[in-house]
């Protein structure tokens, strides 16, 4: 599958890595006490990699290739497979749930969210990170020069494709709100990501360590703030049990 090979690239290039920089300022998980966390959709591992040289990781993703070119650095249980692999598992089974880009891929998300809310503790977090409508009007306008696609964009129900995994089933924060607090959860934070980093389209000068370390303390400044994050990219929605 061609798309994997270029997706394992991107997640090397400087406007991939610091996607996952980003993510784990904003978890912001201490390295003690030990934690179970369950990676829903782990992709090529990376998350599932970072957090297993601290704590116990489950990892489950359904693409073969994938999970074949995973990061295998710090061991985790890799488990290859979907939503179905959830449901035997025991509720509050995990301090930390992870689901990175995932539900764009699933046009009936309910059931995953009432099965990942299901096996959270009571004081857990459940992290999501989503594609956010009005960060991708901005990026197809601007990055991709394509206002005509932009203005499609505008429309809540118009949906659109990933240049690596297919349809893309864009949802609001509200839609997500509703449907946590149907199966008991509240979403506590939301964060912006990828407000700027991937709008020039210079790439040379990300390869410098000068543009990547201010561009990092950039993202995180604006992550919280209202005007920065409503057009950032992805959101990044920390829900808990009520």
């Amino acid at each position: 599958m061609e798309n994997v090979k270029e997706y394992v690239e991107l997640v090397k290039a400087p406007w991939g890595k610091i996607f996952y920089d980003l993510v784990f300022t904003q978890l912001d998980i201490p390295q003690t006490p030990r934690l179970k966390i369950l990676d829903f959709g782990s992709g090529l591992g990376v998350t599932a990699n970072h957090y297993a040289k601290w704590h116990d990781v489950t990892a489950i993703e359904p693409n073969e290739e994938m999970i074949d070119n995973s990061y295998k650095q710090n061991p985790y249980t890799q488990i290859q497979g979907g939503i179905e692999k959830v449901a035997p598992m025991k509720e509050l089974s995990f301090d930390i749930i992870l689901c990175h880009n995932v539900l764009e891929y699933i046009e009936d998300k309910e059931p995953i969210v009432a099965e990942l809310l299901r096996v959270i503790n009571s004081d857990g977090v459940l992290s999501i990170v989503k594609h956010n409508r009005a960060g991708r009007v901005f990026h197809t306008s601007v990055f991709k020069n394509d206002p005509k696609k932009a203005l499609t964009l505008l429309d809540e129900n118009t949906n659109d494709r990933s240049n690596y995994l297919g349809m893309q089933y864009i949802y609001a924060n509200e839609y997500m709100a509703a449907l946590a607090h149907k199966y008991g959860g509240i979403i506590k934070d939301v964060y912006g990501m990828r407000t700027f980093y991937a709008l020039g389209q210079d790439n040379a000068v990300k390869y410098t360590d000068e543009w990547y370390k201010s561009m990092l303390i950039l993202e995180n400044s604006v992550a919280s703030v209202d005007e920065y994050r409503s057009a950032a990219f992805f959101n990044h929605l920390l829900i808990k049990k009520e």
